[in-house]
């Protein structure tokens, strides 16, 4: 039998599952996942090896209508995903209305000439009759290649849904070695596990406004020392990350140690600091050197 393999883009409205949906294909969390829209800000490989197919899916940071420029940079990870994959997964929030950013999404795909699978997520959320309403509403909309309905956080569908992704893969030997799950380096998912803990503590006004930032990682004694910034860009909002008397950072410190040491095998001690970088979001050379237009962040 012929071997498999290729780039399948998973892109979508803020909130529509994708992370969910790339760590349910994969079985291990490849990225971070939160309430908050767009959460994910870099293109994330997660890499599926079987016998037959090495499938590499691309999250996607949620296509949206940017007020900075970290929101076009944003958007431009998603596009670059999609003009260069193999396939489309297009995940649709089956709970939300069609509305004008899936209009957005729409048109872009209408100029790349690619197979285009829409996958209608959330189906746990309706009764049987509205979901199938939906299905061919969706249908009237663009000659979607398939349109398969799931619940990436059910994991309801998933194994069909891989068959058919083969279906549209090119053959070709792996693009990647087998043991290998995600394109990003450990630096990359340390910071993003702190990244995730804050967006997961913090109020409305925090989460689009920090960054993290690798600034030392050093094994001692069996003990892995990370020290790690926290950009935010308003005064107030370091006092809200840092809270009353430090209890804020503190929780965040905790919890971020906790998982990063399930992660890592290895016990963890994580100092946070917390610095103003006022409007670095519309500030390209910011961007980049916070690691949010590459691939790589941090300590190297």
């Amino acid at each position: 039998m012929d071997y498999k393999s290729g780039f399948i883009a998973i892109v979508g409205r803020p909130n529509a599952g994708k992370s969910t949906l790339l760590n349910a294909l994969i079985g291990k969390k490849i990225a971070i996942m939160t309430d908050t829209p767009n959460t994910t800000r870099n293109n994330i490989a997660g890499i599926l090896t079987t016998r037959s197919a090495q499938y590499v899916f691309m999250d996607t940071p949620g296509i949206h209508k940017p007020q900075q420029q970290l929101g076009r940079v944003l958007n431009k990870n998603a596009y670059t995903a999609m003009e260069d994959c193999d396939v489309i997964a297009w995940i649709i929030d089956i709970t939300q209305r069609f509305g004008p950013g899936d209009e957005f999404i729409l048109k872009r795909i209408q100029t790349l000439y690619k197979p285009v699978l829409l996958l209608v997520n959330k189906i746990d959320k309706l009764p049987r009759e509205k979901v199938l309403q939906a299905l061919m509403d969706w249908q009237k909309r663009y000659d979607f290649n398939e349109i398969i309905p799931i619940s990436a956080k059910d994991h309801q569908n998933l194994d069909e849904l891989l068959n058919v992704f083969k279906n549209y893969l090119p053959q070709g030997a792996p693009l990647y070695p087998e043991e290998m799950v995600s394109d990003h380096d450990e630096n990359f998912r340390i910071c993003e596990i702190i990244r995730e803990k804050i967006l997961n503590r913090t109020e409305e006004e925090i989460p689009h406004s920090i960054a993290v930032v690798l600034e030392h990682k050093e094994m001692e004694e069996g003990k892995l020392h990370l020290m790690a910034m926290v950009i935010v860009d308003r005064d107030s909002q370091k006092g809200i990350l840092i809270g009353k008397q430090g209890s804020k950072i503190k929780d965040i410190r905790i919890a971020a140690q906790r998982e990063l040491k399930k992660m890592l095998n290895v016990p963890v001690d994580l100092e946070l600091y917390v610095r103003v970088e006022k409007n670095w979001r519309n500030k390209e050379q910011k961007i980049k050197e916070f690691g949010l237009d590459e691939l790589e962040q941090g300590v190297q």
